[in-house]
């Protein structure tokens, strides 16, 4: 242990740990804008610097370990003067209108300016020019280059946590810049649109393509007829964006707040996860019993993120996804057919909006063979959690004091199987009830197969081998890309060997989606989210997806059974049907 003080305050912490670390474990506060811990630990910022008794100049608390008998002030005078002029350079090359900036009121820099009453730059305005405005307007990712801090955090993530180096330095000296790695165009790379670098940036430079104007005019629209979905991820997270506990803000609450937007219909994604489930695990069953998981596993389709990530980087093992569509499309494509006949509303009528964690959603939508009803796309628009968000405050909705109200019938009804979609290992778990219970014609206990959940590593993923009807399957579960990228680096070297492998692009699963709401801090909320998720499925009536009554009666009056011709039509897709850019 190493003895110290810091603000009169004496400390007593490991050797190896940081001052601002340190600091921390006793409740001082030190304003960072860079640095991520064990990702991004470069000072380049330059606000965490701190006064060290003895030391001729400020020290960066990120990456500076901690001394015996050192006497740290986090914020004297010095402190305070340098850390308002490294705020005020920053802030020259910064676009300041935070009024029009969606990162108002979570934006790390706006909260470090305000700390330290900067109310005036005494520098000239230095914002880029040129070409790096260019930006394209269609890309669900979008960057605002004059809001760039060049912190670097979006580089770390996407080159440490899902392997993908879309973003690298750009320019040299007073120009430098982020900007697409390669020289290339943000539509000519690889991004498999996590939407980690959004969540990370500490200011609005990045961000979702803003699709809430299109959302408002389908809602006033008299001549459409709204049918809105929610995924199982959002009702964890969404009331964060409006200061309240994760988890706190109800499911009920959401579904009042968009009927009073508008929304004719508002049904849960959860029905399209338990659908997702009866297909996927049947055609797990059959793809195991046809001896074609000998060499190599199928792979969950339901992440597009993943799915984007697996045809840029390992194309030829594209045929290894599984066929069916993801909840979001499959839900699309039974609101314009079996719905609208429940309804008696023409296919073409219904504008199909989504509701999800997620930016990679918002290209799915936009794939050939997403359009299975001749009704144009299966989903319309696809909103993010922190979209849905900006449209509650500009409808001057106050969230905490919502009543709850009750989904639409018959596509509201979802299990505790189709919640844990959400969180890694879920959508696992959820498929091997089912697939246990179409092999032997019994359920399983519910909690049968939770040696597939839990958080995740970096460089690592879950594994388990479970009975299904005397075959052995063995199962792996992986989130974040970097960790993708692992798994299968050992499975076509033939270290491992699954037949049954779930992988989601973002850490943690559509908990930690890219499109979840920021508020301002840097932690991590992906675990406590899917805690919440797993705490609705285990106090749920029904946990099986095969007992959702409305799946069953979708079977029944629509589809057959699980797998047959017009389910393959309808809920299966043709993942060779396109190719990410640099492979066409």
């Amino acid at each position: 242990m190493v003895n110290l003080t810091i603000n009169d305050i004496p400390v007593s912490v490991p050797a190896g740990t940081t001052i601002l670390d340190a600091a921390a474990s006793v409740d001082i506060e030190i304003p960072s804008l860079c640095y991520l811990k064990d990702l991004n630990e470069i000072s380049a910022c330059r606000v965490c610097c701190v006064e060290v008794e003895g030391e001729g100049k400020l020290v960066p608390s990120c990456n500076n370990v901690v001394r015996d008998g050192m006497v740290i002030h986090t914020n004297s005078p010095r402190v305070r003067q340098a850390r308002r002029t490294n705020v005020e350079l920053i802030l020259s090359q910064h676009d300041n209108k935070c009024a029009t900036c969606v990162r108002s009121g979570t934006c790390q820099l706006q909260k470090v300016a305000t700390d330290l009453g900067v109310l005036n730059i005494p520098y000239p305005a230095d914002l880029a020019r040129g070409k790096k405005l260019e930006w394209t307007t269609t890309f669900p990712l979008f960057r605002d280059v004059n809001k760039c801090i060049k912190c670097m955090r979006c580089v770390q993530v996407c080159d440490k946590v899902q392997s993908l180096s879309i973003w690298d330095v750009s320019g040299s000296g007073a120009r430098t810049t982020i900007d697409v790695s390669g020289n290339r165009f943000i539509k000519e790379a690889d991004c498999s649109l996590c939407g980690q670098c959004i969540t990370h940036c500490p200011t609005g430079a990045l961000r979702e393509r803003d699709d809430t104007a299109k959302a408002f005019s389908a809602l006033a629209d008299p001549d459409q007829v709204t049918v809105v979905q929610i995924a199982p991820a959002v009702r964890a997270a969404w009331g964060e964006a409006f200061g309240m506990d994760t988890g706190t803000a109800t499911i009920g609450q959401l579904v009042t707040a968009l009927r009073k937007m508008g929304a004719e219909y508002v049904y849960d994604t959860t029905f399209s996860a338990d659908l997702t489930i009866m297909e996927e695990g049947t055609e797990l069953l059959h793809r195991l019993r046809d001896g074609d998981l000998s060499d190599m596993p199928m792979f969950t389709s339901c992440c597009p993120g993943w799915v984007r990530f697996l045809k840029s980087q390992y194309p030829e093992l594209t045929g290894r996804l599984s066929t069916a569509k993801s909840p979001q499309q499959m839900f699309g494509a039974v609101s314009k057919t079996w719905l609208a006949k429940r309804l008696g509303l023409a296919p073409e009528k219904i504008f199909s909006v989504s509701i999800m964690p997620c930016v990679a959603k918002k290209a799915e939508c936009e794939l050939p063979g997403m359009q299975s009803t001749a009704a144009g796309p299966d989903v319309d628009l696809v909103l993010t959690t922190r979209e849905f968000a900006r449209m509650v405050r500009a409808e001057h909705i106050d969230v905490p004091v919502l009543a709850e109200s009750p989904f639409d019938s018959p596509l509201g009804d979802g299990t505790g199987a189709g919640v844990i979609f959400g969180a890694t290992g879920g959508v696992m778990e959820a498929a091997l009830r089912s697939a246990y219970f179409l092999a032997t014609g019994e359920n399983p206990p519910a909690d049968a197969f939770h040696d597939v959940r839990g958080n995740i590593t970096r460089g690592g993923w879950r594994e388990a081998t479970f009975d299904l009807a005397g075959i052995p399957l063995r199962c792996a579960v992986a989130s974040g890309l970097a960790n993708a990228r692992h798994l299968l680096h050992a499975l076509k070297r033939g270290e491992v060997k699954y037949e049954f492998v779930e992988i989601m692009a973002c850490p943690g699963g559509c908990a930690g989606g890219g499109g979840q709401p920021i508020d301002g801090t840097d932690r991590e909320k992906a675990v406590w989210r899917g805690n919440v998720l797993y705490d609705l499925d285990r106090h749920a009536d029904l946990r099986f997806s095969h007992e959702n009554p409305a799946v069953q009666a979708l079977y029944r009056e629509e589809l057959g059974e699980p797998c047959s011709e017009k389910a393959e039509r309808l809920l299966h897709c043709n993942h060779f049907a396109w190719q990410m850019p640099q492979n066409r």
